[in-house]
């Protein structure tokens, strides 16, 4: 997500300052869009909390969005510790920076939809159900929600001009993903190969966005709380309940762009994945006036072109603009 924000908002004329580990994935879109030309990027460990600070103080920026996290549940089984290292200390040390300048700013911090205590029932999660999680990544980011709710304490308590919510995304995909065991790049990369798609659970059904669909929500609250501390608070971003489907419903709708074959291979050994996660999106569409505008295969159907396109010789920052463009005017 932090590439296809920091283009957006390149392309919309903000100056964008980042702040990231060295990119880990090959390709990286990061890479593919040349960012580093095109934004303010320095090389940084959020874990490392006096080289954060210097970086805000130095910096001074009016809008921070903290994408940093670890995100991938399996490897949350492998590296517990750096999961929730990265993902509650660092947040905590970011937003000890920030509360140190007392720079006015406006600061939304994005979780995941994982962050709920999953019963998986039929119950789309609203904003006031109960945080939980079972697996590090999920227990990690509700972690890093509670950060986020006491230092919106200490923020009113010391009356600091900063603005601070939090926001909530469902599964996003979208060209540029290449992380492993990720869905869309997992069925990309065997197609790539000419081999057959492996599932691991088909019949999980998750709440699918395109990455555009989140990003704008999380601007469009940035906007509203820039000032007003009425929407210093959480909100979930997601697609329409009719859109929250299931694993082979996702590769069935890639296929019809990019033909291929797939099977499933349920019974794998990999750690505990919920099977039901859906959300709510209703506050964010009152008080936000948000609501997503690609519905499911619009969303698969995107990503496809995007990695079809490219792996045919199409320029990763060409598809990107024009799939920007394209959502804009949606």
């Amino acid at each position: 997500k932090g590439s296809w924000l920091s283009l957006w908002l390149h392309t919309m004329g903000a100056e964008v300052f980042g702040y990231s580990l060295e990119p880990e994935d090959t390709p990286s879109l990061f890479v593919q869009l040349g960012l580093a030309d095109k934004i303010h990027h320095k090389v940084g460990d959020i874990c490392d909390a006096d080289a954060l600070a210097e970086f805000v103080k130095e910096t001074k920026v009016d809008f921070v969005f903290h994408l940093a996290a670890q995100s991938l549940v399996l490897r949350s089984y492998k590296d517990t510790l750096s999961t929730w290292n990265t993902n509650v200390i660092g947040t905590a040390h970011l937003l000890e920076a920030l509360r140190k300048s007392a720079h006015p700013c406006t600061v939304v911090v994005v979780t995941t939809d994982k962050v709920y205590q999953n019963n998986e029932c039929e119950h789309a999660y609203v904003e006031t159900d109960r945080l939980g999680g079972l697996d590090p990544y999920s227990a990690s980011k509700a972690g890093t929600e509670l950060v986020v709710h006491s230092y919106r304490s200490l923020i009113e308590q010391e009356r600091l001009p900063i603005g601070l919510a939090s926001a909530r995304a469902g599964n996003v995909i979208g060209g540029g993903d290449w992380c492993a065991n990720r869905l869309l790049p997992d069925i990309v990369r065997a197609l790539m190969q000419g081999t057959s798609i492996e599932t691991r659970n088909p019949n999980s059904i998750r709440p699918w966005q395109h990455v555009l669909e989140p990003l704008s929500g999380y601007m469009m609250l940035a906007e509203k709380l820039n000032g007003d501390s009425a929407y210093a608070t959480s909100y979930n971003f997601g697609p329409r309940l009719c859109d929250n489907r299931t694993v082979e419903d996702v590769i069935k709708s890639a296929l019809k762009t990019w033909p291929g074959q797939y099977h499933s291979n349920s019974n794998n050994g990999t750690p505990h994945e919920a099977g039901l996660l859906m959300l709510d999106i209703n506050k964010a569409c009152t008080d936000l006036n948000w609501h997503p505008k690609w519905d499911f295969d619009k969303a698969i159907g995107k990503t496809m072109h995007w990695y079809k396109d490219v792996h045919e010789g199409t320029e990763p920052l060409d598809m990107t603009l024009k799939q920007i463009v394209e959502f804009e005017v949606a």
